[in-house]
């Protein structure tokens, strides 16, 4: 007796399909599987016995063998679960072959039968419908979750017992009644109003450089260092910035909701991420958790923020062996974890926004406060290698507030202002990238830079003089002109003036603050 059924397999954020192939024959009575398991799959021999016994399916004492193929990729989770019992089912002859044919099932078996849900669904589906697969019966709570894919039947089940139902029914109307095909609802998720986050500019006092800072960063998503005494509104800010992004775009969202799919960490009734995601993991994270990987290989906090905001508040707290982790992903807007068993590859496309004081105590340049000497700020400043410094578009310096703008009952400008600015200059970069991988100016490949940032005689000598007396690298060259290039777009200028330049100029005074402490 033999089953052959179809389900998927989480490799990274992309699924793989997998054939799960059940023989039943006479011998001594026994349950093996074969293909590559890892413990949770290897676990679902005990889940799938005890779940059948419990639902009223009686096995007969033969010699079950499971192979998952192809045998030579590795298989996580618990997702194997239903299929595998599916194929007993269909091996033992509870339902005709054709039942099954052009169906994936995936989900999670209780002892009592009940199916429960599993993460990485959207993947899932996602592949099934690219190799034309006509249907996907899934866990009941990951329903809404698959139908965000279109042009492909979801169905949501309960339970092993409601599944044998519909697959031993012929008539399609009936099957209908049993598991009804789950609407598409991305349309009535997009729908809804989006709402933004709590922190708004307009409760900031002051900062009026760190403001413009956060929203030049925000227009071009340019990575942001921000420098200050404890208390200035720095965190603050970064809140608030995380508010003034551009709204997201219907890839975007799926990828992100992809992304926090794999990692379990979607809402069952709203699944689909309309929001830019914002970060802020505390100092003492591990690499793993930061990058991603660990036991279970899964996304990091770097790809939970992709297409949104990384905050690191104190920066210097965080060891510089895991800030270090950070350099290959900001320079190739993905991370590729490296595993016995295999690569996974997490999309890493995120705003780094970070925060610091400017030396230990906290109060430096202010001398009545500051006690720190200038070795001391030398050795604070050297946890930030140059390297990494080099991948930080712009930094600013946050002064203790007035006691006059604290007090001042006058609200600043607003989010929703800053936002519609901001939302504006996106549309020109829109325009500009039309057709090309990235949209944002921050994204700008090195090969672009002489066509959409090309400068007149006078802005090439203001560079020259600003390339020899701050020493700039290549990159740090090339990220003046990209945040420049943003600046002119907040202005809607066509090209880029001797202001927008000096404007960015003044965000790389972290060149002088490194080397004269």
């Amino acid at each position: 007796m033999y089953g052959s059924i179809q389900t998927g397999s989480l490799h990274g954020i992309e699924a793989n399909l997998i054939r799960v192939e059940v023989d039943i024959s006479n011998g001594l009575p026994g349950f093996s599987m074969v293909g590559s398991l890892s413990n949770e799959v290897r676990e679902a021999r005990e889940r799938v016995q005890i779940a059948l016994k419990n639902a009223g399916f009686n096995l007969p004492p033969k010699k079950v063998t499971i192979n998952l193929a192809p045998a030579n990729l590795k298989k996580d989770g618990t997702g194997f679960d239903v299929p595998i019992a599916v194929g007993i089912l269909q091996a033992l002859g509870y339902f005709m072959e054709e039942a099954t044919r052009n169906i994936l099932f995936a989900g999670e078996l209780g002892l009592n039968g009940e199916i429960k849900p599993i993460n990485g669904i959207l993947s899932t589906v996602r592949t099934a419908s690219d190799r034309g697969i006509g249907t996907c019966i899934i866990p009941w709570e990951n329903r809404i979750e698959g139908s965000m894919v279109p042009g492909i039947c979801v169905r949501g089940v309960r339970n092993i017992q409601e599944l044998t139902s519909f697959l031993q029914e012929t008539d399609p109307e009936r099957q209908e009644q049993l598991l009804p095909a789950q609407p598409c609802a991305a349309q009535e998720i997009l729908e809804k109003k989006q709402s933004f986050f709590n922190c708004d500019f307009a409760e900031i006092k002051g900062q009026e450089i760190a403001r413009r800072a956060a929203e030049i960063a925000a227009a071009g998503f340019h990575n942001l260092l921000m420098s200050g005494p404890p208390g200035g509104g720095k965190s603050m800010i970064a809140r608030a910035l995380a508010g003034i992004l551009p709204p997201m775009t219907w890839q975007e969202c799926i990828e992100v909701t992809t992304i926090y799919s794999v990692a379990g960490m979607l809402d069952r009734e709203n699944p689909l991420i309309l929001q830019r995601p914002y970060q802020s993991p505390h100092h003492t994270i591990s690499g793993a958790a930061l990058i991603g990987g660990g036991i279970h290989t899964r996304p990091g906090a770097i790809s939970l923020a992709h297409r949104g905001v990384l905050f690191l508040d104190e920066l210097t707290e965080f060891p510089r062996s895991i800030l270090e982790c950070l350099r290959q992903p900001l320079e190739d807007h993905q991370v590729n974890i490296a595993r016995a068993h295999g690569n996974y590859i997490y999309p890493a496309d995120f705003m780094l926004v970070c925060a610091m004081n400017p030396c230990k105590c906290g109060f430096f340049p202010d001398k009545n406060r500051c006690r720190c000497r200038e070795e001391d700020i030398k050795k604070y400043w050297s946890k930030l290698s140059g390297p990494l410094l080099d991948r930080i578009d712009m930094y600013v310096e946050t002064s203790r507030i007035e006691l006059e703008k604290l007090q001042s009952i006058r609200a600043g400008e607003s989010s929703a202002h800053i936002r519609q600015r901001v939302v504006e200059a996106r549309a020109i970069q829109e325009e500009r990238f039309r057709n090309k991988r990235y949209s944002f100016n921050g994204d700008m490949e090195v090969g672009e830079l002489e066509k959409y940032c090309e400068l007149g005689r006078e802005e090439k000598r203001l560079m020259e003089l600003a390339y020899k007396r701050l020493e700039l690298s290549a990159r740090t060259y090339h990220r003046i002109l990209k945040v420049a290039r943003t600046i002119a777009d907040l202005e809607h200028s066509e090209r880029i003036r001797e202001e927008h330049l000096s404007e960015a100029l003044a965000y790389r005074m972290v060149e002088g603050v490194r080397r004269n402490g």
